[in-house]
């Protein structure tokens, strides 16, 4: 089953006709309410009519409103490939709409106290409304991985993520509700009463919805045993399970434990004539697809190709998004053992190497280092006032290289340098690269991508990566200038990748099981000037060779460790991509 297929026809599918129909009486109540007020005597009416709405009551309402008003991906999702014209499938609609009307009842009934229900109440709609715009926007799931993405979403990316065409799914989809809470008056009743009729409501709640789910047990079962990433789209359902997820992992994330401690300098660091400088760049949103040196039909890295560097055209992320996929690189646990709650509870690869005598920096241009540069040196440069860089909201990545010399310049001991790039973050590509590299048009010039054809928004993507090629490069002249006094090697990696409107879908963080290979394959390239090759003992075009096999986030921290020799028993020797190539 396509979880984004086109929008079926209404007469086919119940979820069309449920849609359409609330579409058209929202449309119809709207322009009767316009009507009404245009008389005297209705304003009149409408300023006196407040009626008397229970709190249980007002839950059911709520709770049907959203089922259908909040959910329509969930409905495509769910009656996608059925033949409306049987009554098996009626009847599997109106079983998954009961269900859905229970659920949301059961997280609103005991919020509609006299006080609390209508401020609850309408919160909980305008959050409904707007992660349903977005929701439906771009082809996003809201599991516990995604929204903690959206809340560690700095002010900046949530501005980019606005657009005007909010408001009219807002007006659509949550003004009316409102309007008619604004006059709902909730009467009051003694305690004992309420507490009786809120008790029995919800006992019937889990009753009707049981009972729903047990009538078409198998078709439910087979739908959420197939395809487990929907009921990410039962929204606010989804909102609440994610949130209290992310809450919960939040509220026990203590003290980050040590690893590696008994890292330290290899035995063959001994009588070495000088230090190393290894540069880490962090990607962002790059994807293999479109990165030139991977055969794509645009160079889009040609400064990258006239230099010798290696390039690694099959890797794939640990995850979708930047939570997730920068913790992850940095651990010893990447996706093959996947497991959050350790890799956030832990300390990453940077503690390690700073354990072992390097001088770490965490140079960041997007929204910090997500805790794996926790306790170390960090400059944030997202706020930077550098002319011809920085336009007072953004910085070009080339902010990263400014008065890196100066960084070097108060010793000359081993150096790592992590450099965090803005990259190909989405939807603003347009505000990526500066004039020169608008080498492809036409562009979107525009954050609402469903406003511009796939063509703008693939060109102004592939401009974005041309003048990521070009940081990249200016990194490398930048080492070759310190060679004299560095051994110096680069390793560049995207965190994840994009959809650029593959299958309807856009930007990234799908859940990892069914993320499309645009989101879970990027770019990676390493640089070893020639002495870092001699001093380390690398065989380059061994290294080479062993760029061309598959390839991983997982492979990252071992090979780091490999590559700058630390010896800890932490290592391992089969996760690291030059082991092979090392005398």
């Amino acid at each position: 089953m396509a979880v984004f297929a086109p929008a079926p026809a209404l007469v086919a599918n119940p979820s069309g006709l449920i849609l359409a129909g609330l579409t058209l009486v929202n449309l119809l109540l709207a322009f009767a309410f316009w009507l009404y007020q245009g008389s005297r005597q209705g304003l009149s009416r409408w300023r006196h009519w407040q009626p008397a709405v229970g709190g249980t009551t007002l839950a059911l309402l709520g709770s049907v409103y959203l089922s259908l008003a909040g959910n329509r991906l969930f409905w495509e999702a769910a009656m996608a490939g059925r033949d409306g014209g049987q009554w098996s499938t009626w009847g599997f609609a109106a079983a998954l709409f009961v269900f859905l009307s229970a659920i949301h009842f059961l997280l609103l009934a005991p919020l509609m106290g006299r006080r609390t229900a209508k401020p609850v109440l309408a919160l909980l709609l305008l959050v409904v409304g707007c992660a349903s715009f977005y929701m439906e926007k771009y082809g996003i799931y809201l599991d516990p991985s995604m929204l903690r993405n959206v809340l560690k979403t700095d002010v900046k990316e949530a501005g980019e993520l606005f657009t005007w065409s909010l408001v009219p799914h807002l007006a659509l989809v949550v003004g009316l509700p409102l309007l008619l809470l604004s006059r709902v008056r909730l009467p009051e009743a003694g305690l004992g009463r309420t507490l009786a009729i809120r008790a029995g409501s919800l006992l019937l709640a889990l009753v009707l919805g049981g009972g729903a789910v047990f009538l078409v047990f198998q078709d439910f079962a087979s739908l959420m045993r197939n395809h487990k990433e929907i009921r990410y789209l039962i929204t606010p359902a989804n909102l609440v399970y994610s949130l209290s997820r992310v809450a919960k992992a939040e509220a026990a994330q203590g003290p980050r434990q040590p690893i590696g401690t008994d890292a330290a300098l290899a035995a063959a660091w001994k009588g070495r004539s000088k230090p190393a400088l290894f540069v880490i760049v962090v990607g962002e949103t790059a994807r293999a697809a479109n990165w030139g040196l991977n055969g794509y039909e645009r160079q889009t890295t040609p400064e990258l190709a006239r230099l010798d560097v290696i390039n690694f055209p099959q890797v794939s992320s640990c995850g979708t998004n930047t939570e997730v996929s920068v913790p992850c690189i940095f651990a010893p646990v990447g996706r093959r053992d996947y497991d959050e709650e350790k890799i956030r509870g832990s300390e990453s690869l940077l503690h390690v190497l700073d354990r072992a005598g390097f001088k770490v920096l965490w140079r960041d241009n997007q929204s910090g280092c997500k805790g794996v540069c926790e306790g170390l040196p960090n400059d944030s440069l997202t706020n930077a006032a550098i002319p011809g860089l920085c336009d007072g909201e953004r910085c070009l990545d080339e902010v990263l290289l400014h008065n890196l010399d100066k960084v070097l310049a108060d010793d000359k001991g081993n150096r790592v340098l992590v450099l965090h790039q803005l990259g190909n973050h989405g939807p603003a590509y347009h505000k990526r690269y500066p004039e020169a590299y608008r080498r492809y048009a036409p562009t979107c010039d525009s954050s609402d991508l469903r406003q511009c054809s796939r063509e703008q928004i693939v060109n102004s993507y592939d401009n974005a990566l041309l003048y990521t090629d070009h940081v990249l490069a200016k990194t490398i002249d930048f080492l070759k200038s310190q060679d004299k006094d560095y051994d110096t090697g680069l390793m560049y990696f995207s965190d994840h990748g994009e959809s650029l409107g593959e299958n309807n879908l856009f930007l990234h963080g799908m859940p990892y099981s069914i993320a499309p290979q645009e989101q879970t394959r990027v770019p990676m390239v390493m640089w070893l000037s020639r002495n870092f090759a001699q001093d380390f003992k690398v065989n380059v075009s061994c290294l080479k060779a062993r760029a061309a096999q598959p390839a991983s986030h997982d492979n990252i921290f071992h090979s780091v460790l490999g590559l700058l020799d630390v010896s800890t028993s932490i290592y391992d020797a089969k996760l690291d991509l030059a082991a092979g190539c090392r005398s």
